[in-house]
C-alpha cells in the first residue's frame, strides 16, 4: 500500500525549509489519526517517531529536536540536538546550526516559525494565551537577535490556531491581555455569553511581533478547532467531554547545504 502524503502549509516570506503540518498523512490510529507528532500524547509511540519523520522529509530532513512545552515564555538555543523526546522545558528554539529542524507541537495554540536568512538564525515558538501574554514571541525574538539576527529581517509567520469566533474566554484571559496593555482589547470582541469574550490569538501575536519591529508577518488563515479534517484540537476535544488527543508539529530549520 503506498504511503498517504502528509499535507503542510508554508509562507514564502520566510525563505527557510518549513512547514505548518495538518494532521493528515501519518500512521496513528482513533484518536490520533494520522499524523499526531506528540510523544506524550498516549500514541504508539513508534508511530509517533515514523509521523515525525515523515514531516521532517516533507521539509528536507535534518536533525528534529522537540521541547517539553509547559505554556511559559523560556527559549533555548540549540547547539547540539537531543534525543526525541528529551528535550528541555521550555515553549521556544533557536538555532544558527545547520542540519537542525526546530519543531513545535500544537493542537489549539499558536505555532509561530521565524528566519533571519540575511545572518543564518531560525526560531519556533509555542504560543497559547498564556505563553504570549508572558513574552514567549519577545523573548524569541530576543534570543534571535543574540545570536546576530535584526527585527527588521526577521521574518515571522503564524501558523494554524484556534480562530477568533471559536476561541470563547473568560474573565482571567481578559484581565491578563488588557494588564499587559490595555490597546489589546482590540482582540477580544463581545461574546456570545455574558461574561466572555471571543478572543483573537492569531492577530495578538501579529501584534506583539510588530510591536517589537518584525515587519515581515504572515498569518495563515486556518480555524484549527472548527476544521477536524485537518487539525487536532484542544478546545473541540473538550467540548465533546474529553479523552485522547494528537497534536500537529511545525517545523523550521536552516538551509541544508
Amino acid at each position: 500500500m503506498a504511503k498517504s502524503r502528509v499535507m503542510l502549509l508554508t509562507a514564502d516570506s520566510l525563505r527557510a525549509p518549513h512547514g505548518f503540518f495538518t494532521r493528515q498523512g501519518g500512521v496513528s490510529a482513533g484518536a490520533f489519526a494520522s499524523l499526531n507528532c506528540s510523544f506524550s500524547s498516549g500514541d504508539d509511540r513508534d508511530a509517533v517517531v515514523e509521523n515525525r519523520a515523515r514531516a521532517l522529509g516533507a521539509v528536507g530532513g535534518g536533525t528534529l529536536v522537540g521541547l517539553m512545552q509547559v505554556h511559559g515564555a523560556d527559549v533555548v538555543e540549540v547547539t547540539e540536538p537531543w534525543q526525541p523526546g528529551a528535550g528541555p522545558q521550555a515553549d521556544a528554539m533557536v538555532t544558527r546550526r545547520r542540519g537542525v529542524a526546530l519543531g513545535i507541537v500544537t493542537a489549539d495554540c499558536a505555532p509561530i516559525l521565524l528566519a533571519d536568512v540575511h545572518t543564518g538564525v531560525v526560531g519556533a515558538a509555542h504560543a497559547g494565551w498564556r505563553g504570549a501574554v508572558a513574552g514567549v514571541i519577545e523573548a524569541t525574538a530576543a534570543a534571535m537577535i543574540g545570536l546576530g539576527a535584526r527585527p527588521d529581517t526577521i521574518a515571522a509567520a503564524i501558523g494554524p490556531c484556534i480562530g477568533q469566533s471559536s476561541y470563547e474566554v473568560g474573565s482571567d484571559v481578559y484581565e491578563a491581555v488588557v494588564a499587559h496593555d490595555a490597546d489589546h482589547t482590540d482582540f477580544l470582541a463581545t461574546g456570545r455569553r455574558e461574561g466572555r469574550w471571543q478572543f483573537d490569538l492569531g492577530g495578538y501575536c501579529a501584534a506583539r511581533l510588530a510591536e517589537i519591529g518584525v515587519r515581515k508577518i504572515v498569518t495563515i488563515a486556518a480555524d484549527t478547532a472548527a476544521d477536524e479534517s485537518r487539525f487536532f484540537s484542544h478546545r473541540r476535544r473538550t467540548l465533546r467531554g474529553g479523552g485522547p488527543i494528537g497534536h500537529q508539529i511545525s517545523i523550521i530549520a536552516l538551509n541544508l547545504e
